[in-house]
């Protein structure tokens, strides 16, 4: 689910009528992705379905447990770690668990998944997150409804129509937004970071906070319908997806302590933003 798994090495197309499936079908309960060349001790390489859909209706992952699986072979691990993973089946649910082969097989238990009636299921890490404790991982955080960040009152995102930040980005901003096409933008931790639009998961970096903070944001139409830019309301559940159309718009930082200069952060040929500077992760 996150911006390392399936969803950089397919087009928006594609993985739209991937997750529309998976949401569907809530027979499937879980979902391999590799072969991915650093390790498996980070709670982000297991994603786990958000909520009952009895409970609420966005974001919708269905029913289906999403995890990466890492490579076994020394000149293929990035990070030194040779892991696959193992599942193991029982009476309540299933287990993923991780086998090292940088030591002696040795398995260790990443995950309980336990089945909770025939439309959900609960999962629970049960290892400390490793990027938390010493790892320089990237982490970003997804939106989730209810969190500190989006209490379940206040909705997830913001949406803006024309979409000015007067004050400077710092570390501190937080705040999210849709682009006239759907296409889902947010900034934290100084960092300007695109999300897929229907699962909210991380896709990738747009603007990182070296170039980002002191300087403040505009989004701005360019007066074009991009073709490439899909507008339909599949898969927006919880949004007002009536507002979203074919416009091409461009991110536009403002540095006001330099004159005003302005820098433009264009859409890709795909209509994303985010930088695909290394597809094969």
């Amino acid at each position: 689910m996150n911006g390392c798994c399936w969803l950089n090495h397919s087009d928006d197309k594609e993985c739209r009528k991937y997750i529309e499936l998976v949401r569907e079908h809530r027979c499937i309960k879980l979902w391999f992705s590799g072969h991915f060349h650093l390790g498996q001790d980070y709670q982000d390489s297991i994603t786990f379905p958000t909520i009952d859909p009895l409970l609420g209706p966005y974001p919708n992952r269905g029913s289906c447990v999403f995890a990466q699986t890492s490579v076994m072979r020394t000149g293929t691990s990035r990070d030194t770690r040779r892991q696959s993973r193992l599942l193991r089946g029982n009476k309540d649910g299933f287990e993923i668990c991780t086998v090292d082969h940088a030591n002696g097989g040795k398995i260790r238990l990443d995950a309980t998944i336990s089945y909770n009636g025939d439309n959900n299921e609960v999962g629970v890490y049960a290892h400390p997150d490793e990027s938390k404790v010493g790892d320089k991982l990237f982490k970003v955080y997804q939106p989730n409804p209810g969190d500190s960040l989006h209490p379940a009152d206040d909705g997830l995102l913001s949406y803006d129509d024309d979409l000015m930040i007067m004050e400077t980005v710092t570390p501190e901003t937080k705040k999210w937004w849709y682009m006239a096409c759907g296409t889902v933008l947010g900034l934290l931790n100084g960092m300007l970071v695109e999300y897929d639009r229907s699962t909210f998961a991380p896709l990738g970096l747009v603007v990182g906070a070296d170039e980002l903070i002191g300087k403040r944001i505009a989004v701005v139409d360019s007066g074009i319908d991009d073709e490439c830019l899909i507008n339909d309301e599949e898969g927006m559940e919880g949004a007002d997806c009536g507002s979203f159309d074919g416009r091409e718009q461009a991110v536009l930082l403002i540095d006001d302590e330099a004159g005003g200069s302005v820098t433009i952060i264009q859409p890709n040929e795909d209509g994303s933003y985010w930088r695909k500077i290394v597809r094969n992760k």
